[in-house]
């Protein structure tokens, strides 16, 4: 009995080394899980803060599309209101291009009709002159 109890004391102490060496195992193995555990948060902070740098470029690249937007479409109402200026004033020349000939028609009638006026004039002196003179060479015979 004695000597069965004795060639059991190394198995106990054995199995006592064998209980440290699985603790300090799993020891081991909790602080890699710790150590991975930190890893996977610091990679999904830096997977965070790299998604929150995209969204904003995004945002910015959306900004500038919109601005770029609003620029053309003030620049193309600058482009209208520059040819309705233009045109307006086209307009306003020919209609002073149009008063022009129309003054210069007026001011050619009236000078036909001081031609035709200084014509009758002279006509009815004419008239009257040949008239005086058949009166005097009545009076003289």
């Amino acid at each position: 009995m004695r000597a069965r109890g004795r060639e059991r004391k190394p198995d106990r102490k054995r199995k006592k080394g064998r209980g440290r060496e699985r603790e300090s195992e799993r020891a081991r193995e909790r602080e890699s899980e710790r150590a991975r555990e930190r890893e996977n948060e610091r990679a999904r902070e830096r997977e965070s803060e790299s998604a929150s740098i995209r969204e904003s470029e995004r945002e910015s690249e959306r900004a500038r599309e919109r601005e770029s937007e609003r620029a053309s479409i003030r620049e193309s109402e600058h482009k209208r209101e520059r040819e309705s200026e233009h045109k307006r004033e086209r307009e306003r020349e020919r209609e002073r291009r149009r008063a022009r000939e129309r003054e210069s028609e007026r001011e050619s009638e009236r000078t036909s009709e001081r031609a035709r006026e200084r014509a009758r004039d002279r006509a009815r002196e004419q008239s009257r002159k040949r008239a005086r003179e058949r009166s005097q060479k009545r009076a003289r015979e």
